[in-house]
């Protein structure tokens, strides 16, 4: 063989770079559609380990007080999920016996209501309708006695539902209990795998997302209190049914929902005052929108300044964003996940000095109570006993 036609041959031979690099495109277009596989696969159960992630995140200062006072970690994370489970109990038994009694509130005054609604059409807009006819179908053996009854034998699909929910919530609670009792071996773990550069930021996540996540469910927790109060006393003084239970409605659907939570909460309110006192709805209406403008100016700035400096308008789109992908688990995840990463990108983005335009020289009431409450906190965390201010101040003729 002649060196020419070596050569030739040689040529004609790819170099091995070639198919390495053939065999790790097709490696990896594999392993890539197999991740996406298994997580469209396991969505349901990623969600629910991401909600039981935040959830100890969410109890872990409890659990950190807890457990300097002596407690156990393992004991101390009992209780504090026992204590948000029994909240929650207590929210959804009191709203359970709200709605049933305005349920059966409602049956007993229908036909007064179908007479009623029957003399307004006469008499305004001149239709004839028999309010006979409509209560006969309300009766037993009408139209809406089979429906109910059609509607009964849904029963069994319903109760199937509860069992999944209560399934995925026990789920959810399991994991929640050992990523927070098991919390620093965890940690660990997680650590012993990363050189120490990498540790340190992984832990500085870490802490970022408990301080957020406990700081934001701390604040909404304060407004909700704030909120159901004023809500209850309003609801009192109108003389609505079950004010305590409308209270706690509003007072937490409000402040979990954000920027329209109030006006979505407001809704049930009003149709029970409506059912009760036409008049009563407009009373109801005004002192929502006169608390919502309240919270917006005076509580909110000065309560989630240090946990969730976010605009409303980013974060009413993280929060619809968040039930897009993942349901209800998602509306309740978006708000402290994305106000972990903004904190940490914080650290590595360069803030500059803003030029003179009157395009960013409007005056925004919230940040200047922000503004006003960051000074007032920093002024107060100088004048501390042993800081270095506080020791130029002493030394200081």
């Amino acid at each position: 063989m002649t060196s020419v036609e070596a050569s030739s041959r040689d040529r004609r031979i790819p170099p091995p770079w070639i198919r390495r690099a053939i065999i790790a495109w097709w490696l990896t277009g594999a392993a890539i559609a197999l991740t996406f596989v298994l997580v469209r696969e396991l969505q349901s159960l990623l969600t629910q380990i991401v909600m039981a992630l935040f959830l100890s995140f969410a109890i872990e200062p409890v659990v950190d007080k807890l457990e300097r006072r002596g407690i156990g970690r393992g004991t101390a994370t009992v209780m504090a999920l026992l204590g948000v489970v029994a909240s929650i109990v207590i929210f959804l038994a009191m709203m359970g016996t709200l709605i049933a009694d305005q349920l059966n509130q409602l049956v007993d005054d229908l036909p007064v209501y179908v007479e009623s609604a029957q003399q307004w059409l006469d008499s305004t807009v001149g239709i004839q309708v028999s309010a006979d006819d409509l209560l006969s179908q309300l009766q037993p053996g009408g139209e809406a006695s089979k429906f109910a009854s059609n509607l009964a034998g849904d029963l069994l699909g319903f109760g199937t539902t509860i069992a999944n929910v209560l399934f995925q919530v026990l789920t959810v609670t399991i994991f929640a209990y050992y990523f927070s009792a098991d919390g620093p071996r965890l940690r660990r773990a997680v650590c012993s795998v990363f050189p120490p550069a990498r540790q340190h930021e992984i832990l500085r996540v870490w802490e970022l997302a408990i301080t957020k996540t406990g700081g934001y469910i701390t604040s909404r927790t304060i407004l909700a209190v704030i909120s159901g109060t004023f809500h209850w006393v309003v609801f009192a003084s109108l003389g609505l049914p079950s004010p305590i239970a409308l209270g706690i409605w509003v007072g937490i659907i409000s402040q979990f929902i954000p920027a329209i939570g109030t006006y979505l909460a407001g809704i049930l309110p009003v149709l029970v005052a409506v059912g009760v006192e036409p008049s009563k709805a407009l009373w109801v209406v005004a002192a929502i929108v006169v608390y919502q403008q309240i919270e917006n100016y005076l509580l909110q700035p000065r309560i989630t300044a240090q946990t969730l400096d976010m605009h409303p308008a980013i974060a009413i789109a993280v929060v619809l964003a968040g039930t897009q992908l993942f349901g209800v688990a998602g509306a309740l995840l978006a708000l402290p996940l994305v106000a972990t990463l903004t904190a940490f990108s914080t650290a590595y983005i360069e803030r500059h000095e803003l030029v003179d335009n009157r395009l960013i020289d409007q005056i925004i009431v919230d940040q200047i109570l922000v503004d006003q409450s960051m000074a007032e906190q920093s002024m107060a965390e100088q004048s501390l006993p042993g800081t270095p201010e506080a020791e130029e101040g002493l030394e200081a003729p």
